[in-house]
């Protein structure tokens, strides 16, 4: 049997114990823990208090027992007077030496110590400890008379020994019995308290096995309440995704369908054109669909590329360097009066480097000025200004309307006036799209001269920046 190792591969602590056990074991040791300490004071303090009663009744018995009884040798006590008590008693003169009574003289002899003679040679008032002797322990107290005479009595420990070892036991399973109804009691306590939580991990391994993203039911205002609100809202970003992956495979399909269909009818004609018996095209038919086969090419590859774009819905995470915006502005510029020799550009550009992808900016720029060049009329000119970061590119044409401008960045829309022209919807969302993975932003708005005007902000520096790599 393997034994897997306490740290996972990222070197931090793994449990294997389930949380509901981790928390019955850490209430139970805390319970332990308590019950012990308690008991440790509680035996500490009657301990205490027990030899403080002691030390007390020896001292007072010490100063008050009349010395003429005890100090006379002639006097007998009973047999069994000393045995019943378990305790002896000395009277001490100044040399240390006195009279000793008690069941086994010689015992309390070997008991006396320096404390007691320095009590009976009077450099001390009082003394009390604890000697042993004989397998007993005993308690002694010794008390310096006015007459010049020193009272000692002792007295066995093993009843108060015998009665602490009563109470430790005592202590020991009362405290067992607390510890193992803490147990249990944290055992019902993490069984209940977390039992939203295996509701909730059952809602969402449902989830994971049916794909189902409806919300969450939430009940309170608690922890668990937060953590289901948190999964709603992560279900509601997915299935935002979904629905946006759906209706981009939808668009997409509708889009494809029309120039498909078209391609697919001209290679037939041409096919037909070309096999043996074939009718017969009237001069420079050929050439014209073979022109508008290549066109519904371009027009095919345009799209997928705008598709392939799209569908990079993440944050960059390529290697970029600094961009000369203006520089890239300028190859725009210069591909799209390719594409339309009969309009005029009035451009003026400042300087300006951004931190980014240079393909991205460019296909950004490019599809501003395609979008302008489109709804331009013949011999209009496009303006385009370039100031602290601001791409702004005014046309001529009609403008937007106002109903179509919260509208305009979004996937394949088409505004009824530009269904019948060519483009597939898609060259403004790529617009966005790199604006915002940019940390940039993009507008629309009206032009001085009564056209449309699209403003792309970037944010960026006057003065070139290090290359750098995102982490």
């Amino acid at each position: 049997m393997t034994v897997l190792p306490p740290f996972g591969p990222d070197g931090r602590w793994h449990y294997r114990r389930s949380l509901a056990s981790r928390v019955t074991i850490l209430t139970t040791l805390a319970a332990g823990a308590t019950v012990a300490l308690l008991a440790f004071g509680a035996y500490i303090t009657v301990r205490m208090q027990l030899q403080a009663t002691l030390d007390d009744s020896l001292l007072h018995r010490a100063e008050t027992t009349p010395t003429e009884t005890l100090c006379n040798q002639n006097f007998t006590f009973p047999a069994d007077y000393f045995g019943a008590t378990n305790v002896w008693v000395a009277c001490m003169d100044s040399s240390g030496s006195g009279l000793f009574r008690g069941k086994k003289v010689d015992e309390p002899q070997k008991l006396i110590g320096d404390q007691e003679v320095a009590v009976s040679r009077g450099e001390r008032s009082t003394s009390v400890r604890t000697v042993s002797g004989n397998g007993t322990r005993w308690r002694i107290a010794a008390v310096h008379r006015d007459d010049g005479s020193t009272m000692v009595i002792g007295q066995s420990l093993d009843s108060q020994e015998a009665l602490l070892a009563k109470l430790g036991i005592v202590m020991l399973l009362f405290g067992g019995a607390g510890v193992i109804g803490a147990g249990l009691a944290g055992w019902a306590v993490a069984r209940n308290g977390l039992r939203p939580v295996r509701r909730l991990t059952t809602s969402v391994e449902d989830i994971a096995r049916t794909e189902d993203l409806r919300p969450l039911p939430v009940e309170g205002d608690d922890e668990i309440a937060r953590l289901a609100a948190a999964f709603n809202q992560m279900l509601a970003a997915l299935a935002a995704s979904r629905d946006r992956q759906r209706q981009l495979v939808a668009d997409a399909g509708h889009e494809l369908r029309t120039p498909l269909t078209s391609l697919r009818t001209n290679i037939d004609l041409l096919t037909q054109a070309d096999g043996e018996g074939g009718m017969e095209l009237p001069p420079g038919a050929k050439a014209e669909l073979l022109d508008d086969v290549r066109a519904q090419i371009e027009e095919l590859t345009t799209l997928i590329g705008d598709l392939v774009e799209l569908a990079r819905d993440e944050p960059l995470t390529h290697v970029v360097e600094a961009v000369d915006l203006p520089e890239v502005v300028e190859r725009a510029i210069a591909r799209v009066r390719r594409r339309a020799p009969g309009l005029s550009f009035a451009v003026e550009l400042a300087p300006w480097y951004v931190v980014g992808e240079d393909a991205g900016l460019e296909r950004a720029i490019t599809n501003l000025l395609d979008n302008a060049a489109k709804w331009s009329r013949e011999g209009g000119r496009i303006t385009v200004t370039l100031a602290d970061g601001t791409l702004t590119v005014d046309d001529e044409g009609p403008g937007i309307a106002e109903e179509d401008r919260p509208h305009v960045f979004d996937r394949f829309y088409r505004s009824p006036e530009s269904r019948g022209m060519s483009g597939s919807g898609l060259g403004l969302s790529i617009v966005r799209q790199v604006a915002e993975r940019h940390s940039g932003t993009v507008e629309v708005g009206d032009a001085p001269g009564g056209g449309a005007r699209l403003t792309m902000w970037l944010p960026g520096s006057v003065s070139p920046v290090p290359s750098w790599t995102p982490a």
